[in-house]
């Protein structure tokens, strides 16, 4: 919870803020990633993704929808000055 003086903003649980280590592990998956010279497992890699792309795509959508109806009954019950 935010201090009590602190300015409200909505969106900032929006924000991505990767760990270093976390960048680290991307440009390392990503350095595989182009190292690969088998198109087989490039191909597959890619169905992989677009599939899995797909489906967070999805339920982001879903997720975004639940935590904005429950901001709507929230913010219901409080009166704004």
């Amino acid at each position: 919870m935010p201090p009590k003086n602190a300015p409200l903003n909505n969106f900032d649980w929006m924000v991505v803020k990767p760990s270093l280590e976390e960048e680290l592990t991307l440009e390392q998956s990503i350095r595989s990633i182009e190292d690969c010279d088998n198109v087989d497992v490039l191909s597959q890699l890619c169905i992989a993704m677009a599939r899995q792309q797909w489906h967070q795509g999805k339920l982001l959508k879903q997720a975004v929808g639940h935590i904005a109806l429950l901001d709507a009954v929230l913010s219901d019950g409080k009166q704004n000055p």
